[in-house]
């Protein structure tokens, strides 16, 4: 069975190296990495990932902006997209899903849960590793 490969758009470092390690070894999960929204889009376009973890804050363009120009996009319109943010308001939740997004995970998230979560939101059953 081949892995599901995971697009991570995100500026931090930090969270970078902690989803991808988490996504890696627990979920069993590819994951490549884009450090703003226009990377993301460009890469969303060639390696066609099975999902994208978003952040609502980059610096080129915010999450809002990056998921909208993938759903504008015929290469890139059908990739689900789980936004990873800070702003946990219910208000950013609820518009979160009027935009697009299956859901959201919201920052700080607990690695040891995260590859769960990924693969709930996603209806993904996680192989034992």
């Amino acid at each position: 069975m081949t892995s599901h490969r995971i697009l991570l758009i995100d500026d931090e470092i930090d969270i970078r190296m902690v989803v991808k390690a988490t996504l890696e070894l627990v979920g069993g999960m590819q994951v490549s990495v884009a450090t703003s929204g226009e990377e993301g889009i460009k890469k969303a376009e060639s390696e066609q990932p099975d999902a994208i973890l978003l952040d609502m804050m980059l610096p080129d363009m915010d999450g809002s902006k990056t998921l909208e120009n993938l759903q504008q996009n015929s290469k890139t319109c059908q990739i689900p997209v789980i936004f990873l943010t800070a702003k946990t308001q219910i208000a950013e939740q609820h518009y979160s899903s009027h935009v697009g997004a299956i859901a959201v995970i919201t920052k700080p998230f607990d690695p040891a849960l995260l590859s769960d979560q990924v693969a709930t939101a996603l209806g993904w059953s996680l192989s034992p590793t």
